[in-house]
């Protein structure tokens, strides 16, 4: 199987820096398949160098990548397909990189899905479950208490998994109606809704800020 069509190697964005995040960051958008472009959109706008990745060469350089919702079945065949899966689990355990990811790219990131096979990155020490939140049609915005932000979170959930175990070491930052939906493990976050989605760029500021080292 060819890679998708590439548009580009090069970083776009990173141009003036925003209150809040210390120097622009070089940070990768996994770009297979899902909703890349509205994460890249929210990053450029803080003030980052964003890069589409869709081989493991685009990781170079990186200090951050966010994995997009979208389809996690697609999203684990095409990065097992491209060596995306074993490039960033590398660059995460040498420690360069920070890993984020949304609704599918939780899955994705999961040690353990239930009731289904599929490739995954299996990086972060949780166990989800797939559309624990309902179907399509079932999606829903909540404000969402979110350990950290002085205000409540709008949070968007669109066929959601949900986190049902947490390992050791793992910080549980936002549970909705006593249900994990945000973890977080040294440099990796996994979420069940989709904050790319609103107007509200708190999280991938914290990211930016905190998370990413470059």
């Amino acid at each position: 199987m060819e890679a998708p069509a590439q548009r580009g190697f090069s970083f776009s964005g990173g141009g003036a820096k925003l209150e809040g995040v210390s120097e622009a960051k070089n940070v990768g958008v996994l770009a297979l398949q899902g909703d890349f472009r509205e994460h890249k959109q929210m990053l450029e706008r803080l003030g980052a160098r964003v890069r589409e990745v869709r081989l493991p060469k685009h990781l170079e350089g990186l200090g951050g990548l966010v994995v997009p919702g979208g389809e996690s079945t697609t999203i684990g065949k095409l990065a097992a397909e491209f060596g995306l899966d074993a490039a960033v689990r590398e660059a995460y355990e040498a420690g360069t990189l920070a890993v984020w990811g949304t609704c599918a790219g939780a899955i994705w990131m999961a040690r353990e899905i239930l009731d289904y096979r599929q490739p995954h990155l299996g990086l972060m020490d949780i166990t989800v479950r797939r559309n624990a939140f309902g179907r399509q049609v079932d999606s829903f915005e909540v404000d969402l208490m979110v350990t950290g932000l002085d205000a409540p979170f709008r949070a968007v959930f669109i066929r959601a998994p949900e986190i049902v175990r947490v390992g050791e070491g793992v910080r549980v930052r936002a549970r909705l109606e006593g249900r994990v939906v945000f973890a977080e493990q040294g440099r990796l976050w996994a979420m069940a809704f989709h904050p790319e989605l609103t107007g509200d760029d708190r999280l991938h500021r914290e990211f930016l800020d905190r998370l990413v080292a470059s």
